[in-house]
């Protein structure tokens, strides 16, 4: 996980204050680099977040997503990390990714 603020630790990275041209995602066997030009929408709550991109849906399941759909809508993520098994059990308090699943679409 990386270092969001002095308080918050989190497994998505926001970019700088300029908007990122892509988004990397890094899973546990494969990445992935999605451009956000190919960005349609996200939606969802504090335990699940979905992704809509012209070529690849992604369902991120977590806690506390809130502000991860905040820094998504904005366009603001360079990076989500998946974490490795011995990650997913840190404090439920904190705003945490569990799972990420990476779909093409057809």
């Amino acid at each position: 996980m990386t270092e969001a603020s002095s308080d918050i630790r989190r497994a998505w990275m926001p970019g700088s204050n300029e908007r990122p041209n892509s988004l990397e995602i890094i899973l546990l066997k494969q990445s992935f680099v999605l451009p956000w030009n190919q960005f349609l929408y996200a939606e969802g709550g504090e335990d699940e977040v979905r992704l809509a991109f012209s070529t690849h849906d992604i369902l991120v399941r977590g806690n506390h997503l809130g502000l991860l759909l905040a820094d998504l809508s904005a366009q603001r993520v360079s990076l989500l990390l998946e974490p490795v098994r011995a990650e997913r059990f840190g404090p439920d308090t904190e705003p945490q990714i569990i799972n990420i699943a990476v779909r093409k679409v057809e």
